[in-house]
């Protein structure tokens, strides 16, 4: 069974930054492409960003555009969301998730990833 843990949410100040970890079990890491989503109660779920199995290619979401990046360390299985400059918008529940077996598309579609994590809270508070 596949298990993906987001670790490392919490409050921060406007213009903080803050990590976050997504740990993956019962199946290896390597071959997955990877991605984290965010949502708001009563918004839909928003992509964030992404990395390709390799680690060699990245797709961003509006929002993290310039201020956030994504790393992966296959030999841990974690993939990692290192986040800066954080505004109050940036408050959400952060997802990671899991997407074996396809190709570097359409990355920002929630639908075609395989697992989801259980999600972790990041609240910047001014």
């Amino acid at each position: 069974q596949v298990q993906l843990v987001e670790s490392g949410g919490g409050l921060v100040q406007t213009g903080g930054s803050l990590r976050l970890s997504c740990a993956v079990s019962g199946r290896t890491l390597s071959g997955a492409a990877m991605g984290w989503f965010r949502q708001v109660p009563g918004n839909e779920r928003e992509f964030v960003i992404a990395i390709s199995g390799g680690g060699s290619s990245t797709s961003y979401g509006r929002s993290a555009t310039g201020r956030f990046t994504i790393s992966r360390d296959n030999a841990k299985n974690t993939v990692y969301l290192q986040m800066n400059d954080l505004k109050s918008e940036d408050t959400a529940v952060y997802y990671c998730a899991a997407r074996y077996g396809s190709n570097w598309s359409s990355m920002s579609r929630a639908e075609l990833y395989n697992y989801w994590g259980q999600g972790a809270q990041v609240t910047v508070s001014s």
